[in-house]
């Protein structure tokens, strides 16, 4: 018997809100899924901790919607989904999981499940889901009312959009490069149709031949070396019309029996095809299969023309800074060796830290182009040999603000302007050019700022000699929650 302590009903009205029972064995998570539900209005709220009590708590109180994370004790999630569906297929269950992967994703979707969030996950999120999947749920009961055909064509409209929106969300979230997104298309066709063999094929138009990119199937030779070059009539029919094929044939054990070949457009330039041939459980493919070929395609086609263009367009940026920061070295050629010290301590001292990858790649940029800003700066006080004067010094310390402007116009570059702003910072709040303290100053400004500093003592200039290692270390300590971040420094003395 499930113990009162695991069912909380508050304000128990049939309400038109419907009926939700939320599972998960983290209590906290839990309370704030409940909270959150009830603060939207919706009642009632069941809630259990494993999927045994939420499968006993279902069976007495039958719900709308089942919102369950996936790894508990007991039952999981995905046997708790088994179990709601043999009991009501009808059912809308969302599953949370903080370890999403494609075959976990797919598997649940193919289940029934009409969702599958990552976390840590948006909370507003979950109720525009949770609200769309009781308004969906309200509408199918009405339709049975009235045309229980209609009604289970409305829900099989659902559970396809439900997977398209799975594809566009899964597309979108490869962050790697190309070869990531073709590898990840490949895995996904192959699992949203039951396919057996998948392979996309570039299309080299200068000598009319396909080059294979991917190629997965259980018969891998006879699939890469037969099959394959076999279906090149196909491919070229594909990409001479820009139009998808499918093809079911019935013949010798040797031939395709069921055949998708899609072509892969950028800017309606078909550059090769995504071919998938033999439906795992010998059913043929059919034109639903087909188009969900076509939204992954079309949907893996935009994610790429995105990835070229923006690597095109930070290029061309990153091209244009560096004739600038070039134009500095040209004046002094300290600035250039200056940067590229810089940014080699910068970079080994994150790694030391563990900061993550795309904040060291910031660093990298913000390193080499950290004093951008003395573009602005007259040569007869850059190249000064002797020492400058109050105001002279003024006009270098303006080099912080003159960098993050010339950066700032460019959104790519907004976290990389930020730390040039401010690796002149001081954590005693004493640095230029807006006197933040402590953690304020960005974490990243604050490891340029200890060894901008280290850079600029161990070097000679041409108004002083440069120190030794054992002094520069001595004036980083002595300095250490005055201008310098303790934490930085220990790192990059770590690394010296």
């Amino acid at each position: 018997m499930v113990s009162s302590r695991m069912i909380r009903e508050k304000e128990f009205s049939l309400s038109d809100s419907g009926t939700v029972l939320v599972v998960d064995d983290d209590e906290s998570t839990r309370s704030m899924i409940i909270d959150a539900l009830q603060d939207s209005k919706i009642s009632p709220v069941f809630e259990a901790e494993n999927g045994i009590e939420a499968l006993e708590i279902f069976q007495n109180h039958p719900c709308d919607l089942i919102i369950s994370d996936i790894k508990m004790p007991g039952m999981s999630g995905i046997d708790l989904l088994n179990e709601i569906m043999k009991i009501n297929p009808a059912i809308h269950m969302i599953l949370i999981t903080g370890f999403p992967t494609l075959d976990l994703s797919v598997s649940a979707i193919k289940t029934g499940a009409a969702d599958f969030i990552a976390k840590p996950f948006n909370i507003d999120e979950l109720l525009y889901k949770v609200n769309l999947y009781l308004r969906e749920k309200k509408m199918l009961s009405d339709d049975l009312k009235r045309d229980r055909i209609d009604s289970l064509r409305l829900r099989d409209k659902i559970s396809e959009l439900s997977k398209k929106s799975y594809i566009y969300d899964r597309i979108e979230s490869i962050r790697e490069g190309n070869e990531q997104v073709f590898e990840d298309m490949v895995d996904l066709a192959l699992k949203l149709v039951n396919g057996e063999s998948c392979a996309i094929l570039l299309y080299d138009a200068g000598n009319d031949r396909f080059e294979p990119k991917v190629v997965k199937s259980s018969i891998h030779e006879l699939y890469s070396h037969v099959i394959l070059p076999s279906l090149n009539s196909v491919f070229r029919e594909a990409v001479r019309k820009k139009e998808p094929i499918l093809m079911n044939t019935h013949g010798h054990t040797q031939m395709v029996n069921s055949l998708i070949c899609v072509p892969l457009k950028i800017r309606n330039t078909a550059f090769g095809v995504m071919t998938l041939s033999r439906k795992r459980n010998g059913i043929e493919f059919t034109q639903k299969d087909l188009n969900f070929i076509q939204s992954l395609t079309r949907r893996a086609s935009l994610n790429l023309e995105n990835k070229i263009l923006y690597e095109s367009t930070y290029s061309s940026i990153m091209d244009t800074f560096y004739s600038l920061a070039a134009s500095i070295q040209a004046r002094d050629y300290y600035t250039e060796e200056h940067s590229i010290r810089v940014t080699d301590l910068a970079v080994r001292t994150a790694k030391v830290i563990g900061i993550p990858q795309h904040d060291i790649e910031s660093l990298k940029i913000a390193g080499m182009l950290h004093d951008i800003g003395k573009i602005s700066v007259p040569d007869q006080i850059l190249l000064k040999k002797d020492g400058l004067s109050e105001d002279e010094f003024s006009v270098i310390k303006g080099h912080c603000a003159t960098g993050e402007m010339i950066l700032k116009p460019v959104l790519l570059f907004e976290q990389e302007s930020r730390i040039i702003r401010s690796h002149h910072e001081r954590w005693d709040g004493r640095g230029y050019p807006d006197g933040l303290a402590g953690c304020e100053i960005p974490l990243n400004a604050r490891i340029l700022t200890v060894v901008d500093s280290f850079d600029a003592m161990t070097n000679n200039r041409p108004y002083r000699r440069a120190m030794k290692t054992g002094e520069a270390v001595e004036e980083l300590e002595r300095n250490v929650d005055k201008q310098f971040d303790k934490i930085i420094v220990e790192a990059f003395l770590k690394i010296l």
